[in-house]
């Protein structure tokens, strides 16, 4: 099993991660229920195995907690997937979500880059506030060592628009991390 367990506590956090990219239990709880949302349907739909367990500073907005566990199932998921053998490597997708169109394209490569393109159609979505899905996405993609390329073609409702991105980077995922029983994918032999 491709598994890890990472932790950080910090002045504003206390973030614990259980992650299996093989699948397994989905248990979230950040304190923000949209965002909570989010990462379950980010587990289940990149068919990953993920206990969240997440408390901060929401007295002053969800930014530090948010962020945080971008960071700490950044550097989960960069401890699972090890040297990175034997997985093909590169994912995209696309997810409709009614009105709401988003695409991602992800290479698990070892040089970490995010490209997010997205203008949402309101502010928040129950108390988590839309910008914060872009911090959440870089703190990840710097932490996993993952270029992500992310975009929001169209939309309604923040809700779906949120939602379809999040699905639409975990099925990208699920294809760049299946195995493949290969080596390293790379002209240079190591990622």
């Amino acid at each position: 099993m491709r598994t890890a367990q990472e932790t950080r506590k910090t002045k504003e956090t206390d973030i614990a991660i259980a992650l299996s990219l093989d699948g397994g239990a989905v248990e979230i709880s950040t304190g923000i229920g949209f965002f909570d949302h989010m990462l379950t349907a980010f587990a289940v739909h990149g068919g990953f195995g993920l206990q969240v367990k997440a408390a901060g500073d929401l007295y002053v907005d969800g930014h530090h907690t948010v962020e945080d566990t971008g960071i700490v199932l950044g550097k989960a998921f960069a401890k699972a997937l090890g040297d990175k053998s034997g997985i093909a490597r590169f994912g995209s997708f696309y997810i409709p979500m009614d009105e709401a169109l988003a695409f991602a394209a992800v290479d698990v490569s070892g040089r970490p880059f995010l490209a997010f393109r997205a203008e949402f159609s309101q502010e928040r979505t129950g108390e988590y506030d839309l910008c914060l899905t872009e911090e959440f996405l870089r703190a990840f993609a710097m932490n996993a060592g993952i270029t992500l390329h992310v975009r929001l073609e169209y939309g309604a409702n923040a809700h779906h628009e949120v939602e379809a991105i999040f699905k639409a980077v975990a099925h990208a995922l699920r294809l760049a991390t299946a195995q493949t029983g290969g080596g390293v994918l790379s002209t240079k032999g190591s990622l």
